[in-house]
């Protein structure tokens, strides 16, 4: 799964990076801009967008401020945050995911297309409702770790 996800994501900042690159030699040197490159790399774009930020909650290293962790003495304590955290981020992404899936049902509905090319917008659309359920399981699967070690440092302490 790692090597996939790895792959992809690598598939994908490449694909943006060479279309930006031929934009620039057909626009600046060439004098001669290619119709449509730039709509299409917006689907490449925010998939990419997307699946980085997922990339970032499966392996629970996302930008954090935790000016809390500083006054925080135990590892239990620690625990506790991290815990509190996971359950805000839990309410929080399942609002945004189910604002999401009203988007991705409008955006079903309507079928609009991108405005030179007629590629369906629904393909780019559908990233976010797609994010947001990835990240918001491994959201949950970090907040079961996170109970799981609190309860196991618990029985060590007392047994």
């Amino acid at each position: 799964m790692n090597r996939f996800v790895s792959l992809l994501l690598t598939g994908l900042i490449c694909l943006v990076a060479l279309g930006q690159f031929v934009q620039v030699i057909t626009r600046y040197v060439l004098e001669v801009p290619v119709m449509g490159l730039e709509e299409s790399l917006l689907y490449p774009t925010l998939w990419l967008y997307v699946l980085g930020a997922v990339n970032a909650s499966r392996e629970n290293t996302h930008i954090r401020a935790n000016v809390l962790e500083i006054f925080l003495k135990t590892k239990r304590q620690l625990v506790l945050l991290a815990i509190v955290g996971e359950v805000i981020s839990l309410a929080v992404g399942g609002w945004l995911t189910y604002w999401a899936w009203d988007f991705t049902k409008y955006s079903l509905r309507v079928w609009k297309e991108s405005p030179t090319l007629y590629i369906p917008t629904f393909y780019v659309d559908v990233a976010l409702l797609s994010g947001l359920v990835l990240m918001m399981l491994y959201t949950a699967w970090h907040l079961v770790k996170h109970i799981r070690s609190l309860s196991a440092e618990e029985e060590h302490n007392h047994g």
